[in-house]
């Protein structure tokens, strides 16, 4: 009981191929079968224009709502009910997917006043063309019964709509959801069945109302509960929210007076609000691969295009035509009739209320390569974006097209009759007539007015899905004896370390280096016998702050100049400090190392310790004491390193401090620790790169030149 049609006017293309994509996203497509085309004439004037069609209709609204459209049809003893509620898919908020759909199969298992299933009361009626369906933007029941049976239907169709809730309980509700799980599981498993999930999940934000399926994800059907199944009818099932359309042997005046006398005391609901336009037009070129049971690769292409009732949108139903109609289409002639690399050929203007699709769908013969034909798609539209239709295409077009819906206007019920048309043409368009305006572009349709629309929306923005068959894989008979249990393993292998070289500078600074040429790069970091432990407990924090500053600004450099020579010589800064000892380490190209050690010599020398430096430095120490203090890792470390060491213990305290003592710290405190600490004979350089020891020896010389251990002892 479900369907996601396309435009009235647009159905009657590719039909075999269109119900079987649609039905792997578990709706049924219902679409008039296209004839097969003749030669078309070389001009519009060797045939009769497409006849001037009219469906009149008497429209009114009850004073709770509730919009009733009847059209008079007296051929046949018959009437058709029609009734759409304005909700689809694109009404569930996250986390409620496929409940409009699951909501349509509740309606059919009983009222309070006739609590059994409905299908038994519209059998004994003589119902026939009977359906509920669920799309993206509404829900619609419909029948055609009798004239006699029409107070009956009505009864039971008002009865639904304002005495479901006493109704509906748990039983019924875990039943028809495990029918619509059962439902889902059955077009998921259908061969192509998986594809309308990724085309959803690909060309729609996850937030967008077309952002997921009709039917929904397992999960949120699971979640499904009583109060917000009856919440949903309370929300959505009020009589202003509805339309019913009586078509047939009935008379405006005897439609008002049922009408009114069965759903005039049905609640009016609350307002609804409706999205108008939201069109998710995608740029650029997204691409998928899916493996799935099948026995011919397809490729689909996906464009999002403007709603229903646009003359773009009409004007792309068209082009879709021109494509895959018939055996003269271009698609259809180069791929299954001339070259004989497809089997069925597909392109439709899928139209929605707030936004469409353009698709294009081609399934290979067994063994052929999607590459290829995807290319040829490319190609012709390419072509047919560029020069545009011939006459003769454009007429073939309108005429399936104008044909496949005049057609449709022979019966009163059912997708695509006469109450349909009328019904949709109200709910998404506020006018029973809007149809005629798009019937009227089909008939004085231009080969330019296709072409427009066709470069405006599929000349950018695509999405490819690429569906190939799953290989024919087997697992062996026999495997390892998992009895024996695991596998013992054997002698660890033995560890080659690099030769780690070692040298002293002429100012006591050691150097211990490691060649690596396999990348031209030269990592070093130069590490201090010195970090948090001697700090006083005043000051604690200050030896996590000192090395901070200093990579902010030098004699000679502010941050920002630091930064901008970083980037110009490709090289990384870092500084910081532990429990026992602080670092400044740096990376460099190995043909930049001399620049590099430059800037690395002036932070490790010569740091200004400005104020702004500083006090930016300490804001964002105090915001990391502040972040930790809310951190159950960093509080754990905090009470765990405070309860083995003690707190009168340097180990015992945090090593950034607390807010108060870093607070109280001056930038003439870090300058203070700076110069007490950074000494060559208190420091090591670990240098690993593509250089040689000799070589990174004689730079460092000059690069450090001016450092020297000051003649005190070290603290």
């Amino acid at each position: 009981m479900r369907t996601k049609r396309l435009a009235l006017l647009a159905g009657a293309a590719s039909a075999v191929l269109l119900a079987t994509a649609a039905q792997a996203q578990t709706q049924a497509i219902e679409v008039a079968a296209a004839p097969a085309a003749a030669t078309a004439p070389q001009s519009r004037e060797q045939l009769a224009p497409l006849p001037d069609v009219d469906i009149p209709f008497t429209k009114f609204t009850l004073d709770n709502g509730l919009t009733v459209i009847v059209h008079e049809d007296h051929k046949a003893p018959i009437v058709a009910v029609n009734i759409w509620y304005h909700v689809g898919s694109k009404n569930e908020p996250e986390g409620r997917s496929g409940f409009a759909h699951l909501f349509e199969h509740l309606m059919f298992n009983g009222s309070e006043n006739y609590n059994t299933d409905f299908f038994k009361g519209t059998e004994l009626l003589g119902a026939t063309d009977q359906n509920g369906t669920t799309n993206s933007d509404r829900t619609n029941y419909f029948q055609n019964v009798p004239t006699s049976a029409l107070d009956s239907i009505l009864w039971l169709e008002s009865d639904r709509m304002g005495h479901l809730l006493g109704a509906i309980d748990q039983a019924r509700l875990d039943e028809q959801r495990g029918v619509v799980q059962n439902e889902k599981r059955q077009g998921e498993n259908q061969p192509y069945g998986r594809v309308w999930n990724a085309i959803n999940a690909a060309t729609y934000p996850n937030d967008h109302p077309y952002g997921h399926t009709v039917i929904g994800s397992m999960d949120d059907l699971n979640a499904a509960d009583l109060p917000t199944v009856q919440q949903w009818f309370r929300d959505y099932y009020g009589a202003a929210n509805a339309t019913i359309v009586l078509a047939g042997d009935i008379t405006p005046e005897q439609a008002r007076e049922k009408v009114q006398r069965y759903f005039g005391d049905i609640p009016p609901g609350p307002p609804v609000t409706q999205p108008a336009q939201m069109i998710a037009k995608m740029t650029g070129e997204q691409r998928e691969v899916m493996y799935d049971r099948v026995g011919q690769p397809r490729l689909y292409k996906v464009w999002n295009t403007p709603p229903a009732g646009s003359a773009e949108s009409d004007h792309l139903g068209m082009l879709a035509q021109v494509l895959s109609s018939g055996r003269n289409s271009r698609l259809y002639k180069r791929l299954v009739f001339d070259d004989q690399i497809a089997t069925q050929v597909a392109a439709f203007n899928s139209e929605s209320e707030i936004g469409g699709q353009f698709l294009v769908m081609v399934t290979a013969k067994p063994g052929q390569d999607l590459e290829r034909i995807e290319a040829i798609v490319d190609e012709e539209m390419a072509r047919l974006l560029r020069d545009g239709p011939t006459a003769a295409e454009l007429e073939r077009a309108r005429t399936s097209v104008g044909a496949g819906f005049v057609r449709g206007l022979e019966r009163i019920g059912g997708f695509g009759g006469k109450s349909d048309i009328l019904a949709e043409s109200q709910v998404y368009h506020g006018d029973p007539g809007a149809w005629r305006e798009s019937y009227q572009r089909i008939v004085s349709a231009r080969p330019d007015d296709l072409t427009q629309a066709g470069r405006a929306w599929l000349s950018d923005g695509s999405y490819s899905l690429e569906v190939l068959p799953f290989p024919d894989y087997a697992a062996q008979a026999t495997g390892v004896d998992r009895s024996l249990g695991v596998p013992t393993p054997g002698e660890a292998p033995q560890a080659v370390f690099p030769t780690i070289e070692r040298a002293e500078l002429s100012n006591g600074l050691k150097v211990m280096f490691v060649r690596r040429e396999s990348v031209p790069t030269v990592s070093m970091n130069l590490i201090l016998d010195a970090g948090a432990v001697v700090d006083p407990d005043a000051k604690a924090g200050l030896a996590q702050l000192t090395p901070s500053v200093m990579t902010n600004g030098t004699d000679n450099l502010d941050a920002l100049e630091i930064s901008d020579r970083l980037q110009l010589l490709g090289a990384t800064l870092g500084a910081g400090s532990g429990s026992n000892s602080t670092s400044v380490s740096m990376t460099a190209l190995s043909s930049r190392l001399d620049p590099s050690l430059d800037l690395y010599a002036d932070v490790i020398l010569n740091p200004a310790f400005r104020a702004e430096d500083f006090e930016r430095a300490r804001t964002q120490q105090v915001a990391g004491i502040q972040q930790a203090g809310r951190n159950p890792g960093a509080i754990a470390r905090r009470v765990l390193s405070r309860e083995m060491y003690g707190p009168a213990s340097p180990y015992g305290r945090p090593t950034s401090g607390t807010e108060a003592t870093v607070a109280s710290l001056t930038a003439a405190d870090a300058e203070a620790w700076h110069q007490t600490w950074f000494r060559p004979d208190n420091a090591t350089l670990v240098v690993v790169g593509d250089t040689t020891l000799a070589e990174l020896t004689s730079k460092l010389e000059r690069a450090f030149a001016g450092w020297r251990a000051p003649a005190s002892a070290m603290p």
